[in-house]
């Protein structure tokens, strides 16, 4: 698994890894989504979420829990690259060099959907859920996960990492695995970003 970010220090701390260790149970998204809500809540925090292999799964996951519209924005499904571009201001470059299932499309649909929805977190996921469209660089399972945050203003706190990830399973499973780790992901930053803030 490759990482990559810019700003902040690297992710992937306790909190983090105990977030992954939940995303990769089957049956523990609805204790992720809770949990979160609550950090979100405590931190008087928004999201919204950029999606395109995982097609709106994760905004339901994020809606299945009530009260969910206190820190939840929007959900785009933005499969086809004029899409992208439109609606998230990804860079016609980024997706003609790197293609959609990349690391620097999933950043810019993380910070896109941050910036255009005026939320704390934003959300960006991208990937190749089969059973074709893979490559020998880029297999059936490749998913790329973007969180972007927000700082205040002149605190020069806003960052986006990326992580790249291989799902194994048929195209429901890896687009589930996606969802889930997503969630994991976001949940793993919100926790760093409290760490560092108390």
């Amino acid at each position: 698994m490759a990482s990559n970010q810019d700003g902040a220090a690297e992710s992937g701390d306790d909190a983090a890894d105990e977030s992954a260790a939940h995303a990769d149970r089957p049956g523990e998204a609805a204790t992720i989504v809770q949990r979160l809500g609550a950090a979100l809540r405590d931190a008087d925090a928004t999201v919204a979420v950029a999606e395109s292999c995982t097609g709106g799964l994760i905004g339901a996951e994020l809606t299945s829990v009530p009260g969910s519209s206190d820190y939840f924005d929007r959900s785009l499904v933005t499969y086809a690259y004029d899409a992208k571009r439109q609606l998230l201001g990804v860079t016609r470059e980024a997706l003609d060099e790197r293609g959609a299932v990349s690391e620097p499309v999933a950043r810019q649909m993380a910070r896109g959907v941050r910036d255009t929805a005026d939320t704390t977190w934003g959300v960006g996921v991208t990937g190749v859920a089969g059973p074709g469209g893979g490559t020998e660089e880029t297999p059936v399972g490749t998913v790329y996960v973007g969180v972007a945050y927000a700082g205040p203003w002149g605190s020069e706190s806003s960052y986006a990492t990326v992580e790249r990830y291989e799902f194994d399973g048929n195209r429901a499973e890896v687009r589930d695995a996606a969802a889930r780790r997503a969630l994991a992901d976001l949940l793993g930053e919100i926790e760093t970003v409290a760490d560092r803030s108390g």
